[in-house]
């Protein structure tokens, strides 16, 4: 069962999807469950592989059209990868750090509260308006450290 912040995250899901004339199918809903919950960051194949048991005739691509207008209405964040393996966050769909695991591909959402003064340096330095931003740290997870160690 979702806690009510992850319930309000669902309903602002499904009212921006309304308001852009959207339609909210089962299978629409579901995707969205999974993205307003998870802190896990799912690729479409994950979403679509927690969802083929509850829904045997869905595509992947119904999976990645959801993923795409949710993007597309700014309701998903999308963290792309270089080999193309992109991640979606639902629960947190503005710029926000995050702290990728190269080996288990495990990503976290750390609490930065020095980001903002960080965005006004780089405005300050660049002249730039910053309207948005991506910061992605890169390491080795601390389960992935210790079988690191152990190997």
């Amino acid at each position: 069962m979702m806690d009510s912040s992850k319930t309000a995250r669902l309903e602002q899901m499904v009212v921006a999807l309304r308001k852009t004339s959207h339609r909210i199918t089962p299978q629409r809903l579901a995707v969205l469950e999974i993205l307003a919950e998870s802190h896990a960051h799912p690729s479409v194949e994950k979403i679509y592989q927690q969802l083929r048991d509850r829904f045997p005739t869905m595509s992947i691509a119904t999976v990645y059209k959801t993923v795409s207008i949710l993007k597309e209405i700014k309701q998903v964040l999308e963290l792309g990868f270089p080999d193309g393996s992109n991640r979606y966050d639902g629960n947190k769909p503005f710029p926000h750090p995050h702290v990728i695991c190269t080996k288990c591909r495990t990503i976290f959402d750390p609490e930065l509260d020095t980001l903002v003064d960080l965005t006004l340096e780089v405005a300050r330095q660049t002249g730039f308006s910053i309207t948005a931003h991506r910061l992605d740290f890169f390491g080795l997870c601390g389960n992935c450290q210790e079988f690191h160690h152990d190997g």
